[in-house]
């Protein structure tokens, strides 16, 4: 009775809203077709007799929805709670933190992620300020505020059009690289000044080595004589060291002291000393080091040059994605529809214009010749090539494509001409939306990177007052507990206590190394993203790869993940009813479905010529079945058990085995075990018969689950498919049987990986269908399977999304993950022990046992090389793309894809 009233409400609902569509599942969406207000484009084309070979088509016509509509306007990209934000002039990890520090502190801010690397800050507000304040009017009150402490900041604007992201991106890179072109020029400026410097030096070189030159040489007079030495010092200072030195003192006045704060007071306080020294006699200092402030300077800008060199090859891999987005489309226009003949792909009225991307709209036809860039996604209208797809999937050989078959934006065309239909334009295109979840990966930060930034706050403070209590010790007391360090050549010939002091405390404030700190973390988390991407994996974060790089056990669909995910229908059965019959009445409830197994059942009934009946409302419950109302009736088509409870009427268990069997042993097929079975039940009758799906394997399912436990990592296999059938997959790709769950539902499915991570696992779930969703979100990695060039629910479930469609990615993922974290400890650890190590050295502690002190331009040598080895560090994880490139590459003489002749 209870089954009979809700099968009535459920009529009832269907009938008030006959084109409703209704899906249950970690998100609900209703979509009323009747009320959607068509919006077209609408063109009229005319060819001019005193103007041959001309087009006129006005301009994009839109009707305005009525104001009786009640469909709610989808909320708009700038309502969003993150604002993203470009910040200049940051310099080490002191910078970040004190940019985040500044950021964190507006009450209207609930989270904030700073990037050196990238010079972004991504900042989330929090709700309640979105509601009262519009997103940008705070952005910029935020962008003002970090403004007056000393970083440049601006907000990005978001929803730029493909055109104008590129050509941001492309100015960004010009300039980086003029900046690097400056840099270069004040190194060669510092180092001449450091070739002067050495030569008041040069007797004493060449002397030792056995090169005796006379005290009568004017040049070597001159460059030895005290006037001359502080001239060099000052024209450092003033010339190739100025922007560093007012750079480092704006930000100590600021509140925010940075690297070049350091390296800034380093300089003066030698300058200034050895100036007061020169200037006063009287005063018996004997402290004239003028060469230091010139030899500091001069290794402090090498460095830098050749990190931000570092830096832009690190960002290298991003600018590649870039270059794959064409700005630029040839437009296809036709008065008539009328199709190309023999082997032209456009008719003979047509003509082409180039047009920006951005001005391309879904549903118009564009050319795409050898050799160039596809703009669009879309399908193939007319033409035959191959298209190099590698930059996006990682697949590196040719794909064939053809009149009716998809191709995506940023792949290349390379044999043939291709006209394509858009069906996906400007930033909602592949290549734009990996572009920018690229960009916001690399705006999120590793968990790890807290570690440095905790550091990195405090450390330039840390590093001048350890300075000072360096000096102070040193010129107070250590000179007279161990008065044997006045012989080192440091405290000068003769021995003097205020120049050994001076230069231990500048030793301390130019060899600290906070830079190193700052870039350990996003150098390889940009480098790893960004090669990623190159490879077909869009990373969705620093965190995600941080993640993945721990987790022990990794979880399978079987459906579309571990099989093909393109089922075909190879066996019907039914009490009473023919095949056709069968697959008339199910094909008519899944004709709005998505999911494989609804798209099986179509195309068997459309091969039959089936004609579909009438069909009123539809209701989808993923990883149970769809429902809909077909002829006035009912009708359920889904798992046994579902289909079961949707009506009064039960079918005998002894029926429902005879039924399955003989879906069994309908086919010859020796993978019988492994079908699945899809149930047909309609009100009044109950189950009236049941479908047979059969699914092959992926070709690289095995290795990608025999590769995952040769690395000590578990596989599980979680399906709501029949115990048979999922047995039977699991048992050919080699899980153990104790990992084997089947006939799950999805709220199951999330238990399951619940379970394991509350026992401390860490657990990857590869999914690739909406049932998979709230697995893939609960799960430390959601990995999903992009099976077209389309978002799913899957895909924004998931922390990573595979765009080649190969389970084989899965271990890539792994591995990538692995070496990038690799790096990342490396980069911390060598970080850390630098500082640990190089700051005490600096300070004078190995000076009274082994007569060993650094001199300040040593130190400013060390710390340059500190930063270097960071970035060289992390760069070396493109080794790791090349190892990929080089296994991915067809043997030699392996032939090349061609289409059907």
């Amino acid at each position: 009775m209870a089954n009979a009233m809700a099968a009535d409400l459920l009529r009832l609902s269907i009938a008030s809203q006959p084109k409703l569509s209704i899906s249950y599942g970690s998100k609900v969406k209703v979509d009323r077709f009747d009320l959607l207000q068509r919006r077209r484009r609408s063109r009229f084309y005319s060819r001019p007799r005193s103007t041959p070979g001309f087009v006129l088509f006005n301009s994009l016509e839109t009707r305005p929805l009525s104001q009786e509509s009640t469909i709610e306007k989808p909320r708009q990209k700038s309502n969003d709670s993150s604002v993203l934000l470009d910040v200049s002039d940051m310099m080490c990890g002191g910078c970040v933190s004190r940019v985040k520090s500044v950021i964190s502190s507006d009450e209207r801010v609930d989270s904030v992620v700073v990037n050196l690397l990238t010079e972004t800050a991504a900042i989330k507000l929090k709700q309640e300020v979105i509601e009262s304040e519009t997103v940008e009017t705070v952005a910029e009150s935020i962008a003002q505020r970090v403004t007056e402490c000393g970083f440049t900041a601006k907000r990005r604007v978001s929803g730029l059009g493909i055109g104008e992201n590129v050509k941001k991106w492309k100015e960004m890179l010009k300039k980086k690289e003029e900046l690097l072109v400056r840099s270069r020029n004040r190194v060669a400026f510092a180092w001449t000044l450091v070739a002067l410097c050495c030569g008041s030096h040069a007797s004493h070189i060449l002397h030792s080595l056995g090169i005796h030159v006379g005290h009568g040489s004017l040049l070597l007079e001159v460059l030895h004589n005290s006037y001359v030495k502080g001239g060099l010092a000052l024209a450092a200072l003033l010339g190739p060291g100025r922007e560093l030195v007012v750079d480092g003192l704006m930000a100590f006045k600021k509140g925010s002291p940075n690297m070049n704060s350091l390296v800034g007071f380093g300089s003066i306080a030698a300058f200034v000393i050895s100036a007061i020294s020169l200037l006063n006699p009287g005063l018996a200092w004997d402290a004239s080091f003028f060469d230091e402030p010139v030899m500091l300077l001069g290794f402090v800008l090498l460095g830098r040059s050749l990190e931000e060199k570092a830096r832009i090859r690190a960002s290298s891999d991003m600018n590649e994605l870039l270059s794959l987005i064409s700005t630029q489309s040839r437009l296809v226009i036709t008065s008539s529809d009328s199709e190309p003949s023999g082997d032209s792909v456009l008719c003979s009225d047509a003509m082409c214009i180039e047009v920006p991307s951005d001005d391309i709209r879904v549903g118009d036809s564009v050319l795409v010749l050898p050799g160039e860039t596809i703009p669009v996604d879309g399908k193939v209208l007319a033409g035959r090539s191959v298209v190099d797809e590698s930059m996006l999937t990682g697949e590196s050989l040719p794909v064939f494509k053809e009149k009716g078959l998809t191709v995506s934006a940023g792949t290349i065309n390379w044999d043939g001409p291709l006209r394509i239909e858009a069906t996906s334009t400007g930033s909602n295109s592949t290549i734009s939306k990996i572009v920018r979840m690229v960009e916001d990966a690399q705006g999120q930060e590793a968990p790890v990177q807290r570690l440095a930034d905790a550091i990195a706050g405090p450390f330039v403070y840390s590093i001048m007052t350890l300075s000072a209590a360096t000096f102070a010790f040193w010129y107070y007391a250590g000179s007279h507990i161990f008065p044997d360090v006045l012989l080192n050549d440091i405290a000068g010939p003769d021995g003097d206590p205020l120049l050994l002091s001076l230069k231990l405390a500048v030793d301390v404030l130019v060899v600290s190394c906070p830079c190193a700190l700052g870039l350990a973390t996003p150098t390889a988390i940009l480098v790893g993203t960004s090669l990623g991407a190159r490879q077909g994996l869009v990373i969705r974060g620093g965190d995600v790869l941080e993640r993945l790089a721990s987790v022990d056990h990794v979880a399978f669909d079987k459906t579309g993940t571990l099989t093909e995910g393109k089922p075909t229908v190879s066996s019907v059965a039914s009490f009473a009813y023919d095949e056709s019959e069968i697959l008339q009445i199910a094909a008519a409830v899944e004709r709005t479905a998505t999911h494989p197994i609804a798209k099986a059942i179509l195309k068997k009934a459309e091969s039959l010529n089936s004609s579909f009946p009438e069909t009123r409302g539809q209701i989808v419950e993923p990883g149970f079945g769809t429902l809909a109302e077909v002829n006035g009736r009912l009708v359920a088509v889904g798992s046994l058990q579902w289909v079961n409870e949707r009506f009064q009427i039960k079918a005998k268990p002894s029926d429902l085995m005879k039924l399955e069997h003989a879906i069994m042993h309908q086919s010859s097929s020796p993978s019988n075990n492994s079908k699945t079975v899809v149930y047909v039940g309609r009100e009044g009758e109950g189950v009236i018969g049941a479908i047979g799906i059969s699914d092959s394997l992926r070709y690289d399912a095995e290795s990608t689950v025999s590769r995952l436990q040769k690395k000590g990592i578990k596989t599980i296999l979680i399906s709501g498919d029949r115990e048979e059938a999922v047995a039977s997959v699991a048992k050919t790709v080699g899980i153990e049987s104790e990992f084997v769950n089947a006939s799950l539902t999805p709220q199951q499915k999330s238990g399951v990986i619940s379970t394991l991570q509350n026992t401390g696992h860490h657990i990857a779930m590869v999914g690739d269908g909406i049932n998979d969703a709230p697995s893939l979100a609960l799960a430390d990695v959601g990995i999903a399977l992009q099976t077209e060039a389309q978002e799913t629910a899957a895909s924004d479930a998931a922390s990573i999304i595979l765009l080649g469609n190969r389970l084989s990615q899965v271990v890539d993922a792994v591995d990538l993950a692995q070496a990038t974290m690799g790096k990342v400890y490396q980069n911390l650890s060598w970080a850390i022990a630098y500082n640990a190590v190089a700051i005490p050295i600096a300070a004078g502690v190995l000076l009274p046992h082994y007569d060993f002190a650094m001199t300040p331009s040593l130190s400013g040598g060390l710390m340059a090389l500190s930063s270097i080895f960071v970035v060289t560090n992390s760069l070396l994880l493109r080794l790791h793309g090349l190892d990929k490139s080089r296994n991915n590459k067809p043997a030699k003489g392996s032939p090349m894809p061609a289409g059907p002749n």
